[in-house]
């Protein structure tokens, strides 16, 4: 499967921080990833301003949309994870200020936060996708079970950060996991459990940074194991050979185009016995946190977390371009 980044995905080069104009680094939100948030933010703000970008804070917690439209800003670093950040909400209204942001659009951030419709696009263009099953009520996960065995896991179809995320190892297991997963509102996910490696790929302006295989202690890589366990081993690259690091390369590119997103983000996999990378889910605001993924891939790449910052932040150049394309459009009608 290959893939070329398309002109419009290809690194839009900023080279003087004056050319940012103002930047708020939005951050903390009302989801339940509030805390990564927090962290992921505050470690981008820093990394901007030591490289004299004109940076601050923004919590929509404790600022309103009318507040900001107002605020002078002229483009955001989205570090919101999860709904109201991740989920097009924000990049909506984002677009109708006409205030660049990093990262996806509207449709594409929506369809990849919402992990059932993400599946049902990766079946339809044939990537790799582990078997999964809708649940909107107990039976539906029965009769997943039924189908696929245990372990089984189940997790809410629009939480981030494997929040809400169960491994089920036994029927008994199956009343509490259910409840849990359909708590967060709207319809949950049950999958079939692929057991083997763990990858996930990074991508940073129509390119794909080296795997991370990560190998954990606990049942499986939840949130406990992401953000505050300091037993989870990350090795980088995640494959033994350059054969295997493109394949995952060309499937997280593929997977990320094919959801319409743009920017940087990351693509989760797991890989079976059979050796068959089967993509998870695309995230397109990655934690930015000392023990988060797509920092630890760019700098094996050789790029360190204040140039990684920087270039997200290019990544808002591109819509600055769209920008003037739709208004020069405008301009001849």
């Amino acid at each position: 499967m290959k893939y070329v980044a398309p002109m419009d995905e290809q690194r839009q080069v900023v080279r003087s921080a004056r050319d940012f104009g103002r930047v708020a680094v939005m951050l903390g939100g009302l989801s339940s990833e509030r805390e990564v948030s927090l962290n992921t933010g505050k470690a981008v703000l820093e990394a901007l301003r030591s490289r004299d970008v004109d940076a601050s804070a923004w919590d929509p917690v404790d600022h309103s949309l009318a507040e900001f439209a107002t605020a002078g800003f002229d483009r955001v670093w989205i570090a919101l994870h999860g709904p109201g950040g991740e989920d097009g909400a924000l990049q909506g209204a984002l677009q109708w200020l006409g205030v660049p942001f990093t990262g996806s659009g509207v449709m594409a951030s929506a369809i990849a936060m919402d992990k059932i419709r993400s599946k049902r696009l990766f079946d339809a263009c044939g990537i790799p996708t582990p078997d999964y099953r809708v649940i909107r009520e107990p039976s539906d996960a029965e009769s997943a079970a039924e189908a696929f065995g245990f372990p089984l896991i189940l997790k809410p179809s629009g939480e981030g950060s494997s929040v809400g995320m169960s491994k089920v190892l036994a029927v008994e297991e199956l009343p509490d996991a259910v409840a849990l997963a359909l708590s967060f509102g709207g319809a949950a996910l049950a999958e079939r459990c692929i057991v083997g490696d763990e990858v996930t790929v990074g991508v940073l302006q129509g390119e794909a940074l080296p795997s991370i295989r990560i190998e954990t202690p606990r049942v499986f890589y939840d949130y406990r194991a992401k953000y505050e366990s300091d037993r989870t081993a990350y090795y980088c690259p995640g494959t033994d050979d350059a054969e295997s690091e493109r394949r995952y390369a060309e499937l997280a590119l593929a997977a990320f185009a094919e959801l319409g997103c743009s920017g940087w983000g990351r693509v989760d996999f797991m890989t079976g016995n059979d050796g068959q990378p089967q993509v998870l889910e695309v995230n397109t605001v990655p934690g930015m946190t000392s023990h988060s993924l797509v920092p630890m891939a760019a700098k094996k790449a050789g790029i360190d977390f204040e140039e990684l910052c920087w270039r997200i932040l290019e990544t808002s150049a591109a819509r600055d371009i769209q920008q003037a394309q739709v208004e020069v459009a405008a301009n001849d009608a």
